[in-house]
């Protein structure tokens, strides 16, 4: 079952209610009369000590104490929150039910974590007498998103729905909104009408963190590629306009590139080329995609950006291999390749000029020896043992030109043009 499915929406509206716990209104409302207690302060700021460390259930005592010396609801609110964090439910039933008298100007905020409390310990009949009484006394948009959960919880899904949906159009915040849509789409099989339903926000208000998060696995699971790019899309750009979100923002880049790649990769060209995020991924795909023109333009610009020598090494390479004729265009390729190979000791770099250096008759010993120089580093690649056949021919070594392109033809086969056409060559050199 997916992550999306196991959330509780019970849990974010206990955060709406009542916030993080270690935050506390103004403890005394002077304007209400309750029973003086001499020791009031010092145990206020005991308390609050206490919730400062991190010890919530001796501040939940000393508020409870508090509330039984002063009546004060205020402090009878505090007890509850705390007591609830640390899911003392059965307490916080016995304490509010056997206090219901004294509860004045928080009663609002206290019914709300009694039914909680109720719910936590499966009394949902009870929890819906009681919220049914406070909504006659407080109509608000949180006590009926209360009722929603009540009813999600009972498996009344159907008005769990309803309530939501109500509370959405008259609110239109994302909260409830993802409220509604798990509902839609987990327990009502309304799936298509949950994801229209997020577009529609989406299209309209933004695409916030929460909300592009939940559409996203949607499409996921529906395996709606289209979608799913759709909503990376809009992520990425949010995140793009965000320079505190730098992490987070790669993370979804990639996960983007991966699925624009597996869908097209010439729609993850387009996109790359349209928002300039990643020229370096844009020239791999290029290469990829066999658009030499546009590499070399692109690999370039990157090498006048930057003074790279591999950027040099690839501008040497693709103007080789685009040449109409590549005669004209070797002194300019092998000065380029020496240039770069007087700073970098690379075996690519070294294999493809001793080939060129061999191919092209220029310096077939040079060139074996860069060749010979890419081995030492890489024993195994069949392209490097192909460049030693064809320089051992060459130089009319047939014996060993044969043993080394016979180890190329055993693993690659015949299926590559330069291959057979080299293959063929040492077999007859070697008769």
């Amino acid at each position: 079952m997916s992550s999306y499915k196991r959330t509780l929406i019970l849990l974010p509206i206990i955060f709406i209610f009542f916030g993080c716990v270690p935050q506390t209104s103004n403890l005394i409302k002077y304007d209400y009369k309750y029973k003086a207690y001499k020791n009031e302060n010092e145990l206020i700021l005991y308390a609050l000590e206490h919730m400062k460390q991190g010890n919530r259930q001796e501040a939940s005592k000393l508020f409870l104490k508090l509330f039984n010396k002063t009546l004060n609801d205020e402090y009878l609110f505090e007890y509850s929150r705390l007591a609830f964090s640390i899911k003392k439910y059965e307490d916080i039933i016995t304490t509010i039910e056997s206090n219901k008298e004294h509860i004045k100007k928080n009663e609002d905020q206290i019914s709300k974590i009694y039914i909680l409390s109720l719910m936590q310990t499966k009394q949902l009949d009870k929890a819906k007498l009681v919220l049914d009484d406070l909504l006659k006394k407080y109509n608000t948009d949180s006590n009926k998103e209360l009722l929603a959960n009540i009813y999600l919880l009972k498996k009344d899904y159907k008005k769990a729905k309803d309530i939501f949906e109500e509370v959405y159009e008259s609110t239109l915040t994302s909260n409830t909104l993802l409220n509604l849509v798990d509902v839609m789409y987990t327990y009502l099989n309304e799936k298509k009408e949950a994801i229209n339903y997020l577009e529609s926000h989406i299209n309209i208000y933004g695409c916030n963190n929460l909300l592009c998060s939940k559409l996203l696995g949607f499409y996921q699971e529906q395996k709606d590629i289209n979608g799913v790019i759709s909503v990376l899309k809009r992520t990425y750009i949010n995140f793009k306009e965000d320079s505190d979100n730098k992490y987070t923002k790669d993370k979804v880049y990639k996960l983007l590139m991966y699925y624009l790649e597996k869908k097209d990769i010439k729609e993850a060209i387009a996109f790359l080329e349209e928002t300039n995020a990643d020229d370096e991924k844009l020239l791999a795909l290029y290469q990829n995609a066999k658009m030499s023109n546009k590499a070399y333009a692109l690999v370039q610009k990157l090498y006048k950006q930057t003074g790279n020598l591999d950027y040099l090494a690839q501008i040497a390479m693709l103007e080789f291999e685009t040449a109409k004729n590549r005669k004209k265009v070797l002194k300019s390729v092998i000065k380029k390749f020496e240039d770069v190979l007087a700073v970098l000791d690379n075996d690519i770099y070294q294999n493809y000029l001793g080939y060129i250096l061999i191919d092209f008759d220029v310096d077939v010993k040079k060139g074996l020896k860069l060749v010979k120089k890419a081995l030492k580093k890489a024993p195994n690649n069949l392209a490097y043992i192909d460049s030693l056949a064809w320089g051992q021919y060459k130089l009319k070594d047939c014996k060993n030109a044969k043993i080394n392109m016979q180890k190329v033809v055993d693993s690659a086969g015949l299926n590559d043009d330069e291959i057979r056409t080299h293959w063929e060559k040492i077999k007859e050199c070697s008769k």
